[in-house]
């Protein structure tokens, strides 16, 4: 189906959010000892692993990824910024982890509107808003060999879920895009950082797992 361009706000957000990812992710790979290179990759594949996996599932293709040259400039300048200047950037974990959580609060947002662009239903919609935020943190994981964060309880997707499902509340309602944006994102960074503050977490299993 015929889709209009995004609104320059979306756009914006969206590189903001991937901006954010890919220095956590640049970050993770330094800590690894990864070179430059694999520190580029991880912060590529941290940056854009969610919208581009969402862009997939909705036949939005090309990927914005690969359609735009600034979703492939944002990441690489992420990256190389971390790699250069790491230890600045890790004695500031505490501040790049509350920029994670804008990052996630922008990516459910713009992921389920633009779902909700193509089409989607209200359920699909804010599924699709919670893997773009999630989904680059799960490749990032995954290369790292690392458990994926949103698997050892931390309260990271539920969040996104929320502020994804707040987004396509509010868009049925014809409220402003700025105001959906500014809103619903707003409740995902509350339940994030609430979640960080108060170290809330869901429920782990009890006793020995038998294997």
């Amino acid at each position: 189906m015929p889709v209009s361009d995004p609104p320059d706000i979306l756009v914006a957000v969206d590189l903001v959010g991937i901006f954010v990812f890919a220095i956590s992710g640049a970050l993770v790979a330094v800590r690894r000892g990864f070179d430059l290179f694999g520190a580029l990759v991880m912060a590529g594949t941290t940056g854009l692993g969610g919208g581009f996996l969402r862009d997939v599932l909705i036949d939005a293709t090309p990927p914005a990824a690969l359609a735009d040259w600034r979703y492939l400039v944002v990441p690489l300048l992420a990256g190389l910024l971390t790699f250069a200047f790491h230890p600045a950037v890790g004695r500031l974990e505490r501040v790049v982890d509350v920029f994670d959580a804008f990052g996630l609060s922008l990516f459910c947002v713009t992921g389920a509107l633009k779902a909700v662009e193509f089409g989607l239903g209200p359920v699909p919609a804010a599924l699709m808003g919670m893997v773009t935020g999630i989904g680059g943190g799960m490749v990032r994981d995954l290369l790292a060999n690392r458990p994926p964060v949103v698997f050892n309880g931390t309260l990271y997707a539920t969040p996104a879920l929320v502020g994804a499902t707040v987004a396509v509340l509010l868009d049925r309602v014809s409220l402003s895009l700025g105001l959906v944006v500014l809103a619903a994102s707003g409740v995902c960074l509350v339940l994030r950082l609430l979640a960080m503050v108060l170290d809330w977490r869901a429920p782990l299993p009890h006793g020995p797992a038998n294997v």
